[in-house]
């Protein structure tokens, strides 16, 4: 927090026809300080290529079974655990940052500087979008390196679909931002949408242990496991489940904007 109230300061001194440093400022100072949270950097980058290890580390998970369409466990359940680090950032660290700032007047200091406070929200989902990047990078190698998990078969819908997935995930984040008055507010209805996100997506149980219509609806429940494992294993990414995510992403955007507050 003490480097963004320097940058902040650094932005009230700045002309505002020098608002590209300013804004350098912003991004090295809440790149700083993300990093400075190793929690949250680990379960971001780490956790899901830690439980894959983990599963893979089982022999008889290793091995091809008839309930699992003829392929192992650690290849059906794979594209399951990327909702983990894309749902611990856009809906627990990234709403829960935005409040904190609204609540300790951040956004209001930063209204007094040439730099928008809306530069505040841009740095945050570009840090949180590459973290998320990092750490689905991470789970495909150790998947396809380490236990030799077929790569993607469709790696231009694997790569739409968590374009897609992930904004749908920020956005309902930035919902979750807009409404809660209190940090502590949004770190609560983040975790309650985190573990829903999680149960549709089959990383509690897999999904062949969850009734049909449970299943059903979690292919459209962002960030679109459905999606993901059709573009991993199946035939592709269905249609109808992108124009899911990217009809989630605009309307919640459109609603965090309408409803957000600065201060």
């Amino acid at each position: 927090m003490n480097e963004t109230a320097s940058a902040t300061r650094t932005m009230a001194r700045a002309p505002q026809r020098r608002a590209p440093r300013p804004f350098r400022a912003l991004a090295v100072a809440e790149t700083r300080l993300f990093l400075r949270d190793p929690v949250t950097v680990l379960l971001a980058i780490a956790l899901p290529s830690v439980i894959l290890a983990g599963l893979g580390a089982v022999p008889a998970l290793r091995e091809p079974a008839d309930v699992f369409g003829g392929i192992r466990f650690v290849d059906y359940f794979a594209p399951s655990l990327l909702a983990i680090n894309i749902a611990v950032l856009g809906l627990q660290n990234l709403p829960t940052g935005l409040a904190t700032y609204r609540e300790k007047g951040v956004l209001r200091r930063l209204s007094a500087t040439p730099m928008n406070p809306s530069a505040v929200l841009v740095v945050q989902l570009v840090i949180n979008l590459v973290t998320v990047a990092v750490g689905t990078v991470l789970m495909l190698a150790v998947a396809v390196y380490a236990f030799d998990v077929p790569a993607p078969r469709h790696p231009v819908g694997f790569v739409l679909t968590f374009l897609l997935g992930t904004s749908a995930v920020f956005a309902i984040g930035l919902v979750i931002a807009a409404v809660a008055p209190r940090a502590r507010i949004a770190a609560g209805i983040g975790t309650v949408a985190f573990m829903l996100t999680q149960f549709f997506a089959g990383v509690y149980l897999p999904k062949y242990l969850l009734p049909e219509v449970v299943v059903r609806i979690g292919e459209f429940v962002p960030p679109g496991i459905g999606a993901f494992q059709g573009a991993w294993t199946g035939d592709g990414p269905a249609p109808l489940q992108l124009a899911a995510m990217a009809v989630i992403a605009v309307v919640a955007t459109a609603v965090a904007a309408r409803f957000f507050r600065w201060e």
